[in-house]
């Protein structure tokens, strides 16, 4: 358990004493492309969280139905921040980065597979169902809905912070606002966002892309770093260095 505290005093310890870059302009500059990538992956992954707290909550009764949805955010939220508060420290580990990656490529297959084949249930058949005072075909308890929802949240907590993580590099500042803007886009915005997403499913395409660009940045670099250790080979930070070097553009 002091791990799991250690982690999350590091976060709130990054958020206080570097809180000044956050009024830099160079800083925001130095950081845009991370934290560009880290709205959109946010963005994209927000909405299923609504669904899925939605669809869960529709299976209660009506009085118990604005309670499951609380509870189920907020567990959300707190996987976020324990999850959040251990991923930055475990990539640091040669080997983990690499196998971090290769998740997030099966996330990809999964975002791939639920755009090309609408494989998702419709924000708009979800909120119908909260709205009707009609019984579920499949009824639940208040204790069996919050588990379906807890359950679904270590999966998309996890995806989530591992893309972000991933995204973030080696800035913990960076990592902390990912998590910021994903606590608030969930808990104030998942369900506009479900929408939106539905309606311009091209959002949902940028956010697969840059998604897979971290997957394959994170082997990329993680097995750079295996074969230096290893093999003494040198190894670029990034596939986009690993490019121009090939190119005759690198130093």
């Amino acid at each position: 358990m002091d791990w799991l505290l250690h982690g999350i005093h590091d976060l709130f310890y990054v958020l206080v004493t570097d809180i000044e870059h956050l009024v830099s302009p160079h800083w925001w500059r130095t950081h845009a492309v991370p934290l560009f990538n880290i709205l959109m992956i946010d963005l994209t992954l927000a909405g299923d969280n609504a669904i899925v707290v939605g669809m869960a909550a529709s299976r209660v009764e009506q009085s118990m139905r604005a309670k499951v949805i609380f509870w189920g955010i907020l567990g959300a939220v707190v996987l976020r921040i324990i999850f959040s508060s251990v991923a930055q420290q475990m990539l640091q580990v040669i080997g983990l980065t690499l196998a971090g990656g290769i998740l997030l490529l099966f996330v990809c297959w999964k975002m791939y597979k639920q755009i090309v084949e609408a494989d998702t249930h419709s924000i708009h058949e979800v909120e119908k169902n909260l709205a009707s005072n009609a019984p579920h075909p499949n009824a639940t308890s208040f204790w069996g809905a919050l588990w379906t929802i807890i359950l679904a949240d270590l999966s998309m907590s996890l995806d989530n912070v591992l893309a972000v993580a991933g995204a973030a590099g080696e800035s913990t500042l960076v990592l902390v606002i990912g998590l910021g803007i994903a606590i608030v886009l969930m808990a104030v915005a998942s369900t506009y966002i479900a929408k939106l997403l539905h309606r311009y499913p091209w959002i949902a395409w940028i956010g697969l892309i840059i998604i897979l660009y971290v997957a394959l940045d994170m082997i990329y670099r993680d097995s750079h770093k295996i074969a230096c250790v290893n093999l003494s080979i040198g190894c670029s930070e990034t596939i986009w260095q690993g490019i121009k070097h090939r190119l005759g553009f690198g130093g």
